[in-house]
């Protein structure tokens, strides 16, 4: 079956919460690599903080800090998305994330880029590796065919916004949502899609991180952290599946089988 071949993600469920849900480029880091580096790796890519119950320093645009319970101050609960286009009202809702689900990045060259991105931190210009995840332009190119499409990541925007610019050739994202538009709880950056302004049983996440949605684990549809394995086919086997979950009106019942069945 297909699930049996794509399975990874259904199957690496950590715990929710668990510290260590995006690698991203601060796996590239090694272990004798300088705090400073670390600090600007963490500052721009990492959903991840060093402390917990502080935000990263470096950031552009402060997460919301929530209630121990995961609770938002009410002034503060808006709709992320405007208002559904007339050629999605019939479309569920997904969620995609960028690092390690969809590409790797790295400030450590590599001569197989596919994109370099130069970002300026703290007045200095840095050189940003891209590696894009196999067949993931099938992918992003058919789920902006059947899903309303949202790019939402724990990254900082003047990195991912121009990687989103050269990675969806299609116009699949109908928009995007980066760290600011997270919320900050227990050391994480959540991913809270009770504030997108959608129907919560028609929206999808998919993540490698169980941790950037611990508030709507029954939404999620996992995958495996990707680095640099160019015999990856998670996102190419994924597709059936959402050929299939593009027609249903209720996302819960689908993903609960599913994780039972896997």
């Amino acid at each position: 079956p297909a699930r049996e071949r794509w399975g990874r993600g259904w199957s690496r469920r950590a715990a929710p919460g668990a510290r260590g849900g995006k690698g991203s480029p601060c796996a590239s880091v090694s272990p004798g690599s300088k705090p400073r580096s670390r600090s600007i790796l963490q500052s721009l890519f990492c959903c991840l903080c060093r402390d917990e119950g502080e935000p990263c320093t470096g950031t552009t645009g402060a997460p919301l800090l929530v209630e121990e319970n995961g609770a938002l101050p009410k002034a503060a609960v808006k709709h992320l998305l405007p208002e559904i286009k007339p050629q999605d009202a019939s479309k569920l809702c997904v969620v995609i994330d960028l690092d390690e689900t969809l590409v790797h990045s790295s400030f450590k060259p590599v001569n197989n880029a596919d994109f370099i991105i130069p970002v300026e931190i703290d007045g200095i210009m840095h050189q940003v590796y891209v590696l894009k995840r196999p067949h993931v332009d099938e992918f992003l190119q058919r789920m902006g065919e059947l899903f309303e499409c949202v790019l939402f990541t724990a990254s900082l925007a003047k990195y991912a916004d121009p990687v989103a610019d050269l990675l969806d050739k299609w116009g699949a994202f109908r928009a995007r949502l980066f760290r600011e538009s997270c919320v900050f709880h227990r050391g994480n950056y959540v991913k809270d899609l009770s504030r997108l302004g959608r129907d919560l049983r028609r929206i999808i996440i998919v993540d490698n991180s169980p941790a950037s949605y611990i508030f709507h684990p029954d939404n999620a549809v996992p995958v495996a952290s990707w680095f640099d394995n160019m015999a990856d086919t998670e996102l190419l086997d994924l597709l059936p599946f959402f050929e299939r979950l593009s027609k249903v009106e209720d996302v819960y019942a689908v993903l609960k089988k599913q994780r039972t069945n896997s």
